[in-house]
């Protein structure tokens, strides 16, 4: 007889070590499962400023190990393995993975989202040695430096009006020759006496000895090549939800985020998603551990309603 866990949570970033913890706190039996280590995205974050009750901050990868010693102190497991297929189909969900096919009554899914990278020759390498891709972690290492921010929606105009206030200088490289960020964030982008607005352009190469130095753009429209130095590049192209092994299994919306409200409930009973891979405004750490909290309270709430299967 294979085991049946209360619940089982995909993804160990702070939504998933959020649910985990609320979870076996109320005693439900709870195991996660995280493919690389804890903290998910947030353990590449060099420092967090931003997540209360760290009036210092604390640096990504820490605080995630603290979220993981959290939910297992109330018995929460982690197991290390990839998920790469699930079957929601039935009371009870089966989730395969790379160390065994998983059984359970509710499901939070909190794989997260990767930002979207420009795929150029070093972009790996220069990762937190210049190339960011939130400008709210990583934006106050650059004050009164020269940036740029490579983008031209909500988010990237959103990062250089806040890069705005710390550095010295902000480019903002886009492809087209107007913003498709809404209004509300292009005028003060326009009234900003230290941003430079970049159009028609896209990044080419990143110039860099150890750390980023410039960015070779290129005019879309002419074919024209520019160099811009700058001390730190800011990416915000959008982001790439990591929805692949779910195959359907619940619906999502135009950009593959699954479609979950503030209850955090999908399409599928007993399912919830949290964090950065679920519909949001904010995708944040905060916003991630409220969604496993409010994840792991309708789960109880689920099961405790099918008369814990």
């Amino acid at each position: 007889m294979e085991h049946i866990h209360d619940m089982v949570v995909i993804g160990g970033g702070p939504a998933g070590y959020t649910a985990a913890l609320y979870a076996a706190r109320g005693g439900l039996d709870t195991v996660l499962l995280e493919r690389l280590s804890a903290g998910g995205q947030m353990a590449l974050t060099g420092d967090i400023d931003n997540y209360p009750g760290f009036d210092e901050g604390i640096d990504g990868f820490t605080l995630g190990v603290r979220m993981q010693h959290g939910a297992e102190r109330f018995g929460a497991r982690t197991v290390n393995a990839e998920v790469t297929a699930v079957d929601f189909s039935q009371p009870v969900k089966r989730i395969v993975t790379t160390d065994g096919v998983y059984h359970a009554r509710t499901v939070v899914i909190a794989a997260g989202a990767d930002p979207r990278k420009l795929g150029l020759d070093g972009e790996q390498e220069l990762t937190g040695s210049g190339v960011h891709y939130c400008a709210h972690c990583d934006g106050r290492f650059y004050k009164d430096k020269t940036v740029a921010v490579i983008g031209g929606g909500n988010s990237a105009a959103a990062d250089a009006l806040y890069l705005s206030r710390l550095a010295k200088k902000v480019y903002m490289v886009h492809r087209r020759d107007a913003l498709r960020a809404e209004r509300i964030y292009r005028e003060p982008l326009y009234n900003a006496e230290n941003v430079e607005l970049v159009w028609d352009s896209i990044v080419t190469e990143l110039i860099a000895d150890t750390r980023l130095t410039g960015i070779r753009v290129k005019n879309v429209k002419t074919g024209e090549a520019t160099q811009l130095n700058c001390d730190g590049a800011f990416v915000s192209i959008g982001r790439v939800p990591l929805t692949g092994f779910l195959g359907g299994s619940v619906a999502l919306d135009g950009s593959g985020y699954i479609i979950a409200d503030e209850s955090t409930r999908t399409s599928a009973d007993g399912v919830f998603a949290a964090g950065d891979i679920r519909t949001k405004a904010l995708r944040q750490v905060v916003t991630a551990a409220a969604d496993g909290a409010v994840a792991a309270h309708y789960a109880e709430e689920y099961i405790s309603a099918m008369g814990g299967l």
